[in-house]
């Protein structure tokens, strides 16, 4: 019998099977990614209290505003992300591609953070 299964259903899957390794704690929050058809969010999650420690996206007024393609606009958000959880102390996190191929958009939210000054 062929089992079908949708692409949400499969990206679930994969989703869950990083979400069983990776997990954010105090010391080392995650960094988590959602990328969705025409924007990207970013969160940097303490897991052990459930609380978004910060966060950014591309919907958010200063980047809306920026022209560019989705992957230069990704970095941004990265940028940003990584700027806000330096505010608060946050300078080493777990990153979280939240089931995603680890290129294009993700990867450049990546390396905005890292250029931010997050180690991950």
């Amino acid at each position: 019998m062929i089992k079908l299964t949708t692409s949400k259903q499969r990206h679930q899957k994969r989703h869950q099977r990083v979400r069983v390794r990776i997990s954010g704690t105090p010391e080392r929050p995650r960094l988590n990614v959602f990328r969705s058809l025409n924007h990207i969010y970013a969160q940097v999650i303490d897991d052990t209290v459930g609380h978004t420690l910060a966060a950014a996206s591309s919907l958010e007024p200063a980047l809306r505003e920026w022209a560019g393609t989705k992957t230069e606009i990704a970095r941004q958000v990265g940028r940003l992300v990584g700027e806000r959880a330096l505010a608060r102390g946050i300078r080493r996190v777990v990153f979280d591609r939240g089931g995603y191929d680890y290129h294009g958009r993700v990867k450049a939210l990546a390396e905005g953070a890292r250029e931010a000054g997050l180690e991950f």
